[in-house]
């Protein structure tokens, strides 16, 4: 009788060891969570680094069983595309301007108004203290999961020529984002915008399609458009907040401990810091322009108040176009200003 139960002991621990060990197999061999993010920056933008940083965090806070696959460079379309495929969850995460998010929520749009705000911190102030809600609200009616602000950069204008005056732009084809802030904007300059990604306006300023657009230093040398276009007029319309998001089903379905592994990840970088790291990266790279025999032209405050005199009047249009949503959220807007402008 003994020696059946030391037998039968021996099998069942023979059994649990095994499974143990077929455990721990499993263990080592299970493959982390991947999660796709797209964003339309070059190779070597700050943009670039930033997301490389971001992944890495993300694999240290979830110690392996998070990992961000990235693809740059449109690498999975435009952006204006890949926004809304977010949130239809045929891709995971991105980064993007506000002007794509836009097409999801338009009321966006508003954010880059031009010369709507007096300087960059009382933008931030407005964003971060006031719209942060608003947008993250809008976003969640859409699918999306609103992770945080980033930047985009300084709005110039640029072209073959240079554009001193709003005058200038009249009568001319100009590359529009899609949204009806940046058409409004062309159209009260009397340009004809024309809405094209960010992947084919290189060839439409070649083939003719287009001949001036608004765009940031940090995208325009890096991805080679200002040797098609190598005249920058630093007429600062607008700064452009970017926004990082996330499929709104994927997030809410990753497991408690990897989702909150990716809101630590996503914690240890300030919008602050992010911006800085853009910002600080546009004299750099108008240095570098001008070295590689581009141009780079300033304009006086004088000129500078005749592009806002010109584009000032169009702001009720703007909002008007974006209907209710529009007037509420412009509004919002309007209220976050005049509190950051005391503190100033």
């Amino acid at each position: 009788m003994q020696t059946l139960c030391k037998l039968t002991c021996l099998a069942v621990a023979g059994a649990a060891l095994a499974a143990l060990g077929a455990t721990g197999v499993l263990a080592q061999d299970k493959k982390p969570l991947e999660l796709r993010y797209t964003t339309g920056a070059p190779a070597k933008t700050p943009w670039v680094m930033q997301l490389e940083r971001f992944a890495k965090d993300v694999d240290e806070e979830s110690k392996g069983g998070l990992k961000i696959e990235q693809f740059i460079a449109a690498q999975l379309g435009n952006e204006q595309d890949t926004a809304q495929q977010i949130a239809r969850g045929r891709i995971d995460m991105g980064g993007f301007s506000s002007g794509a998010v836009a097409l999801l929520t338009p009321e966006i749009s508003l954010l880059g108004m031009p010369f709507y705000f007096k300087d960059v911190e009382e933008q931030d102030c407005t964003i971060d203290n006031h719209m942060t809600k608003a947008v993250s609200d809008a976003l969640a009616k859409k699918g999306v999961k609103f992770l945080g602000w980033t930047e985009v950069g300084t709005a110039d204008v640029i072209g073959k020529r240079p554009f001193i005056s709003p005058k200038d732009v009249a009568g001319l084809k100009a590359a529009s984002a899609s949204n009806k802030v940046s058409a409004a904007t062309w159209t009260a300059l009397g340009a004809n915008p024309n809405a094209i990604g960010i992947t084919e306006i290189a060839s439409a300023f070649q083939t003719g399609l287009v001949d001036v657009q608004t765009s940031v230093v940090t995208f325009y040398l890096p991805s080679g458009l200002s040797k098609v276009a190598p005249v920058l007029t630093r007429v600062e319309l607008s700064d452009a907040p970017g926004i990082i998001m996330m499929n709104k089903a994927k997030y809410d379905g990753l497991p408690k401990d990897l989702r909150e592994a990716l809101d630590r990840a996503v914690a240890r970088r300030s919008a602050d810091q992010l911006r800085k790291e853009i910002r600080g990266f546009e004299a750099t790279l108008r240095e570098m322009h001008v070295k590689g025999g581009g141009t780079v032209v300033e304009v006086t405050p004088a000129q500078r108040d005749e592009w806002r005199k010109a584009l000032q009047p169009a702001w009720p249009t703007m909002v008007k176009e974006l209907g209710a949503d529009g007037e509420r959220f412009f509004k919002q807007m309007e209220a976050g200003r005049k509190v950051c402008e005391k503190r100033s």
